[in-house]
């Protein structure tokens, strides 16, 4: 009995460190975790290096219905993901040995001197990203000295925006079935100081935004047009933004119809949406100021062309007559670089101004905009052109013409 009792007490004199010993396992595990937790916290906080940095500080501070409605595309958003992968397979061929002790990425635009060629597209419901919404933004676009196209669709009116800086503004219009309110707002940007009206024609209906229906998003009345429509829509079908849309705006208004826009403006008119030679085409015969190859960002018709893989197609049906402009999916200086050698005289950004208002404010989006500069400067200056003018068709090469290289 004895030496069972003894037998006993020894297993127990094992088993019990190896149970503590377990348990500091488990211990030692969790305070690795943390530590690594508290080590990846401190990797997202610190200040991003690029742009996409961006993104991930906007989407840990919005919360996701909102986050959603900026990210989103339409549909199975092919053209959402094209826009920026498109501008991968297009190489720059560089040229070596050329001073560079001195870069000037200044352009002109419409007559307006601007410090790079990147101006910042026309979005909606900056609110949704910062208080402080459209006026923040306008604010970082004057800092940098570049232009703003404010959307029709913001958060702050068109005269709050306009008093807040001095900015050089473009105003984006869509046509509402009441033309009378539609003259009423040009008439409003031309006597606040707007330098332009952005025309967005690709939006007859609203695209299929699936991650705001699943969402259910409901947005708030429109500012610019608080008193003259009613933007109130009931709709229990998930989002309210198609209702929105598709009762108010016309769907009937085509390119004859612009000669009645440039009746009622002395502004020019620059129209939004174009992707083909034939849309260029008619928006010369029409008198348009000014062309922008945009697809919505991959917000309204899905699977069409990603605009860089259309800039160049428009650039030689325009023929140099009128400026062309791109906008969707430009995320690093060497994108900027790559629109101008196939033709374009500045692009546009939309979705990384978003993410810098809702990670930093107004600080957040005037880095975005130093980030893009520096990063073209750089890609610039590794490329031998001191200046935007020196960027021709022969620093790039795309996939078409790899194509033609492998036949010779």
């Amino acid at each position: 009995m004895l030496n069972r009792r003894l037998k006993l007490n020894s297993c127990c004199a094992y088993i019990l460190p190896l149970k503590k010993r377990k348990e500091k396992k488990e211990n030692l595990s969790r305070d690795k975790g943390s530590s690594r937790s508290r080590l990846l916290n401190g990797i997202m906080a610190e200040e991003p290096v690029n742009v996409n940095g961006f993104r991930e500080l906007a989407r840990q501070t919005l919360p996701k219905m909102y986050y959603d409605f900026f990210t989103g595309g339409a549909e199975d958003q092919y053209t959402l993901k094209e826009n920026e992968e498109a501008f991968h397979r297009i190489t720059i061929q560089p040229k070596i040995l050329v001073d560079m002790s001195s870069i000037d990425l200044s352009t002109m635009v419409l007559g307006y001197s601007i410090s790079m060629p990147v101006m910042i597209a026309p979005t909606s419901r900056h609110k949704l990203a910062n208080p402080s919404g459209e006026i923040a933004t306008a604010r970082a676009a004057s800092t940098c000295n570049t232009i703003m196209v404010l959307s029709i669709s913001s958060t702050c009116t068109l005269e709050e925006v306009a008093a807040c800086c001095n900015a050089v503004r473009f105003f984006q219009l869509c046509v509402y079935k009441r033309r009378d309110i539609t003259a009423k707002l040009v008439q409003r940007a031309e006597n606040n100081g707007y330098k332009a009206i952005v025309l967005t024609g690709d939006s007859p209906r609203h695209g299929r935004r699936e991650a705001d229906i699943k969402n259910k998003i409901i947005i708030q009345e429109l500012k610019n047009v608080e008193g003259l429509l009613s933007t109130k829509i009931v709709t229990d079908k998930g989002s309210n933004l198609d209702a929105l849309a598709n009762q108010t705006r016309d769907p009937s208004f085509t390119w004859e119809d612009i000669g009645w826009l440039k009746s009622i403006t002395k502004l020019p008119i620059l129209i939004k949406g174009v992707l083909t030679h034939e849309d260029a085409l008619k928006a010369l015969e029409v008198g348009a100021a000014g062309i922008i190859v945009s697809n919505h960002g991959g917000r309204q018709l899905d699977y069409c062309p990603p605009t860089i893989s259309v800039l160049e197609e428009v650039v030689h049906a325009v023929g140099g007559k009128v400026p062309v402009f791109l906008d969707g999916g430009v995320r690093r200086g060497t994108d900027i670089f790559k629109a101008m050698a196939l033709g374009a005289q500045a692009v546009l950004v939309g979705r990384p101004v978003l993410y810098g208002l809702a990670a930093k404010g107004e600080n957040g989006v005037r880095r975005v905009l130093e980030m893009l500069k520096e990063e073209l400067e750089l890609t610039m200056a590794l490329s031998g052109c001191s200046n935007v003018k020196e960027i021709t068709r022969s620093h790039v090469r795309t996939k078409h013409d790899r194509q033609l290289l492998s036949l010779l």
